[in-house]
């Protein structure tokens, strides 16, 4: 690992660290033995049982857009800033966008002005979506070169708002900014629930012996990220000089049909119930998403693995190991259809 020193000693503030990703980097920077980790999250889709134990982790039961949560956090004057809060993702933002705004794009503001003012912010990196920089108008595989404003949800335009505040305070402030665009990540960590991700929801829909939803048809495909690799290619945006001032896909250019992955989860959790089609929802308008990692391969020095068939193993264990508490927290809402993010 090239930044196996990097960040031994520091004082990191990692927003969102209470999510799926979050839980993933954090305990990730522990074992490299940072100074002091400090997690600012809401815990509005995450849980307080998710959070790596660890002597050097800080949590903050707090939000990005209360001044005071902020002057908490940046009392302790990390040095570097990882940030992945965001109120998500796609059905959720359709239900609520001015949440969304508010979350994604004010917050946002709010936490890069607390970053300039610090004056002491080694590096800033920013986790946008694929959604949140290509649309449908869009070139396959997707390049970091060609973005789209024809985007398909709330959530998908306030993350793009936030890259754009990311390249304004690079530009004008001189703050190290890194943006990584991640495709769609899954792993140990997730919780299910109502606006969450499909491979979560599929796996707890399947050990539960009901027939997973696919929405739309069998022609949907996307380009799966195991959280591991997401964490590594975030680490490695945080270290190289290279990855400041442009945004780097995280993506592992392999194309996964939903169906296939839904009977694979099927056949791993010996479920019988097969599926079921659904609607296909209005605003997801793309079928296929693949990702291009050139960029990712030369300035990082790495790209992410397919490895679909081994990660959904040990996303599955992680789901067995801590049933008791998923079945706690999975919430999907009666009456309304489930709302996979995909």
């Amino acid at each position: 690992m090239p930044y196996s020193q990097f960040y031994k000693d520091k004082t990191i503030l990692v927003t969102g660290g209470a999510g799926a990703i979050g839980r993933n980097l954090v305990e990730k920077l522990a074992r490299l033995r940072a100074g002091k980790i400090i997690i600012l999250d809401n815990l509005s889709s995450s849980c307080i049982w998710n959070i790596p134990d660890y002597q050097n982790v800080l949590f903050f039961n707090g939000d990005i857009r209360d001044e005071n949560d902020l002057k908490r956090v940046f009392h302790h004057r990390p040095t570097v800033v990882f940030h992945l809060a965001a109120f998500f993702a796609n059905q959720n933002s359709v239900d609520y966008p001015l949440v969304s705004e508010d979350v994604n794009s004010r917050g946002m503001l709010k936490l890069l002005e607390y970053c300039v003012i610090s004056g002491n912010i080694e590096r800033f990196v920013y986790t946008n979506t694929e959604g949140g920089a290509y649309g449908s108008d869009c070139t396959m595989p997707y390049r970091e070169e060609e973005t789209s404003l024809r985007l398909g949800s709330p959530y998908y335009v306030s993350k793009m708002a936030g890259e754009a505040y990311c390249w304004f305070y690079h530009n004008h402030y001189s703050l190290p900014v890194s943006v990584v665009r991640l495709f769609n990540s899954y792993g140990p960590g997730e919780v299910p629930g109502q606006y969450r991700n499909v491979i979560p929801n599929f796996i707890w829909w399947a050990m539960k012996g009901q027939p997973l939803p696919l929405t739309g048809n069998k022609t949907i495909s996307r380009d799966f990220v195991f959280v591991n690799d997401i964490v590594e290619g975030i680490l490695r945006s945080g270290f190289f000089p290279e990855a400041t001032g442009t945004p780097i896909n995280i993506a592992t250019g392999q194309e996964t049909f939903i169906y296939e992955l839904a009977e694979l989860i099927n056949l791993k959790t010996s479920n019988p119930a097969g599926t079921r089609i659904l609607q296909q929802r209005k605003w997801d308008t793309r079928e296929k998403i693949i990702g291009n990692n050139e960029k990712c391969r030369r300035i990082l020095q790495f790209a992410p693995a397919a490895m679909l068939d081994t990660g959904l193993d040990l996303t599955i264990a992680w789901f067995h190991k801590n049933r008791e508490n998923i079945d706690r927290n999975a919430a999907f809402f009666p009456g309304l259809n489930p709302a996979l993010d995909v």
